[in-house]
């Protein structure tokens, strides 16, 4: 993982989600985790991230 990505997910998640996954399910998912609970928002950050490209 960059060092780019790292950070975003550590301090701006939905950010770091959308650069991965554009708009999507997933990013809406992680702006209400952000929203109400940051851990739980960087946590979703990390796994949408880490994850391989896959076609869902």
């Amino acid at each position: 993982m960059k060092p780019l990505t790292i950070f975003l997910n550590l301090f701006l998640p939905p950010i770091s989600v959308f650069r991965k996954r554009g708009i999507h399910n997933d990013l809406a998912i992680n702006i209400i985790l952000t929203i109400l609970f940051f851990f739980p928002g960087v946590l979703h950050a990390f796994y949408i991230t880490s994850k391989r490209n896959q076609i869902l």
